[in-house]
């Protein structure tokens, strides 16, 4: 009799690691892993938008030192750059800013901003053709359009990577896990479109 439960036991002992492994993968299949996955991958998408826009600050200064070279009595234009940069670059962000609705506008808006100021730095050199001609604005230009695909694309993953997490938030099964093992999980902010880029154009014909 003690020979049969020691087989018992012997068998058991076997069977656990199996159980284990199948516990495991019916885990995995009940979707347990995706809201820690999902979030790993925004903030992935959100590392490389913060990477696209600083490599855009990088290049403004250079960027405004060769148009006031040419340029001077742009100034309203060319201090409007300088300080909605300052602006941009003042705001501290990190991975918790996409889970922080106010610090995420902030962030938006003064990027939002210096685009804008931007682009009517770049017009600037329509009305100078040494300028517009000059090799080194030529390539500050060609490097800053270059960055604003970037963040174009960036932004387009990141907003992408957190429809997933924040659905996976909101649906089953992923909302009983977020109730139960991620109950500290928040959802993610994203980028919105600024109003006036949603209003539809007039068309007038005469």
């Amino acid at each position: 009799m003690s020979r049969l439960f020691s087989l018992a036991g012997t068998f058991r002992s076997a069977r656990a690691p199996w159980l284990a492994v199948l516990l495991a993968f019916s885990l995995a299949g009940c979707g347990i892993n995706n809201i820690p996955t999902n979030e790993e991958k925004a903030k992935a998408a959100w590392s490389d938008v913060l990477n696209q826009y600083q490599r855009r600050a990088e290049l403004i200064p250079n960027l405004v030192e060769t148009v006031k070279g040419f340029a001077q009595q742009e100034k309203d234009v060319l201090t409007q750059v300088t300080e909605a940069r300052a602006n941009a670059t003042s705001i501290k962000v990190d991975a918790s800013t996409i889970t922080d609705p106010e610090t995420f506008k902030k962030f938006q808006d003064a990027q939002a901003q210096l685009s804008g100021a931007l682009g009517r730095l770049l017009a600037v050199s329509e009305a100078y053709p040494d300028l517009k001609s000059n090799q080194n604005f030529l390539a500050l230009q060609s490097q800053i359009e270059g960055t604003e695909n970037r963040i174009s694309v960036a932004r387009r993953d990141y907003i992408e990577a957190v429809r997933v997490y924040n659905t996976e938030l909101r649906t089953y099964p992923g909302a009983i896990w977020a109730m139960t093992l991620y109950r500290n999980n928040k959802p993610m902010e994203t980028f919105t479109i600024p109003e006036e880029q949603m209003k539809v154009p007039q068309v007038k014909f005469n």
